[in-house]
């Protein structure tokens, strides 16, 4: 498989060299399985650090917060007992139960606990993920079984407000519903082989392969759709309602490990999709992407490139952050 990249590069007259010709360069690549390009771009970093009290908003925010314990039992609602007949789901700290405002037809919203309103990245452990995650199998489980129409199902996160939540205590959410979300429909239409042929080639370059951590294989994404993006495709499973507890484990340990390198390299909020198919020979993949510090002047990391033209524009390159990976995705 060939991995398409092309460096453009003009000259300018830069005053921080005294007007002299400099040259300018950015680098297009195109993502080997779907053909979108991104960008990435050198000298300067978008996403600046933040030296914000997230743990003071966390204790401001838990004053009125609908799902720590003193509220969430009384405020969230309940499943259909012909979906889930207890009403909630339970897995460990875990707690599960519908969003009140439906994103598809079947639409979860589960807690990693209700305890825990401040989770920094550099707290989350792979029992944790194991347990949140659980329960959204769980969930996706009974909703596809309950309604053989609705085959389309991915987990999801928005992780603090810069990535899209619209509420401080962490989160995820599933979905199970009748029609693919885009990316869900041109991921289905990819070859079997297609995505064989991908990580047989990323494993033979080694420049971005991470390992393989129990049956699970962690790359630095080649054309990343945002900033620090890293992949995990499951072989032999199409959608996360098929995962068994061991794979279900080893995937939870290795998003908590890719949170925790986040944590190190000074970012506090990201999204996560786990995004599956009911197309044969599909591969089950997750993607995570850093978003931007929360802090009382930041700059947002989605702009006209990536919202209008689909395009993401990052500061730096999947070499990079695989090297900074180090070892941590090997099992």
């Amino acid at each position: 498989m060939e991995l398409k990249r092309e460096v453009q590069s003009s000259d300018i007259l830069d005053p921080r060299n005294d007007y002299k010709p400099t040259p300018s360069t950015v680098e297009v690549r195109w993502d080997p399985l779907l053909g979108y390009s991104a960008r990435l771009v050198t000298g300067g970093r978008l996403l600046p650090p933040s030296d914000f009290d997230l743990e003071a908003l966390g204790r401001r925010t838990a004053e009125t917060c609908f799902f720590c314990p003193d509220r969430v039992e009384a405020v969230t609602p309940l499943f259909a007992p012909e979906l889930v007949a207890e009403g909630r789901i339970r897995r460990g700290e875990a707690f599960l139960f519908p969003n009140i405002q439906a994103y598809s037809r079947y639409s979860s919203v589960s807690l990693y606990s209700p305890a825990l309103h401040y989770l920094p990245l550099d707290r989350i452990t792979g029992p944790i993920v194991r347990d949140n995650l659980g329960a959204q199998v769980d969930f996706t489980l009974r909703a596809t079984r309950h309604d053989p129409g609705a085959p389309w199902v991915s987990i999801n996160a928005n992780h603090m407000l810069p990535s899209g939540s619209s509420l401080f205590h962490p989160h995820m959410q599933g979905s199970v519903d009748p029609h693919p979300t885009t990316m869900q429909e041109q991921l289905a239409r990819v070859p079997a082989d297609r995505f064989q042929d991908y990580l047989d080639t990323e494993r033979r370059l080694g420049e971005r392969h991470l390992g393989n951590l129990g049956g699970v294989e962690w790359l630095a994404g080649f054309a990343p759709l945002g900033f620090n993006e890293l992949r995990a495709f499951v072989p032999g499973v199409r959608s996360p309602e098929q995962l068994d507890e061991e794979r279900l484990e080893a995937l939870a340990e290795g998003i908590a490990r890719a949170l925790n390198l986040y944590a190190e390299m000074g970012y506090q909020s990201f999204n996560l999709a786990i995004v599956g198919a009911p197309a044969e020979g599909h591969v089950l993949s997750a993607r995570l992407v850093c978003r931007s510090n929360l802090q009382e002047l930041y700059r947002s990391d989605v702009a006209y490139f990536e919202r209008l033209h689909w395009q993401a524009m990052v500061d730096g390159s999947p070499e990079e952050l695989a090297e900074r990976a180090g070892d941590r995705f090997r099992g």
